[in-house]
């Protein structure tokens, strides 16, 4: 790995990556507010699945928070795009091809770092960030751990 991993208290380097919609998205366009990047293995799968949907089910208690949530792999945006509307995501699936901005994270892979492993960080405002959760085998669990740590820090 290119870079010691990303800690609490770091700030989030700012990228640009390209969307479901094939449309640049840039961490800056998002200034202000928190962001919840969960990075997850693949699109379609059992696990990833439920947890892509589980955000999307949480998304009003994720917009209470002011956060803005987002998703990443390393699928193209035709994968992305066809996840997005068979499950109906509303939130941007970014398309990291060759794992870049997770590698420039410091977050571990999968399968020799050929897989994004399952994990999310929640930033604050000011793109620092304040939580890491971590669980492959616990998908769901990305979701209840970012609410609970936005709730408490929200006011």
């Amino acid at each position: 790995m290119p870079n010691n991993p990303i800690k609490v208290g770091d700030a989030l380097p700012a990228f640009t990556l390209l969307d479901q919609n094939n449309q640049p998205v840039n961490t800056t366009d998002f200034l202000g507010q928190p962001l919840v990047i969960f990075f997850y293995p693949k699109d379609h799968t059992p696990g990833c699945t439920a947890q892509a949907c589980d955000f999307r089910n949480y998304e009003s208690e994720f917009q209470a928070a002011n956060a803005q949530v987002i998703g990443i792999n390393d699928a193209d945006v035709a994968s992305h795009r066809g996840f997005a509307e068979k499950y109906n995501l509303t939130y941007p699936i970014l398309s990291d091809p060759g794992h870049k901005v997770r590698k420039s994270l410091g977050a571990s892979g999968l399968l020799f770092n050929t897989l994004a492993n399952r994990i999310t960080y929640v930033t604050d405002e000011n793109h620092r960030v304040v939580y890491i959760f971590k669980s492959l085998l616990r998908a769901t669990d990305h979701v209840e751990e970012s609410l609970v740590f936005l709730k408490s820090v929200v006011k």
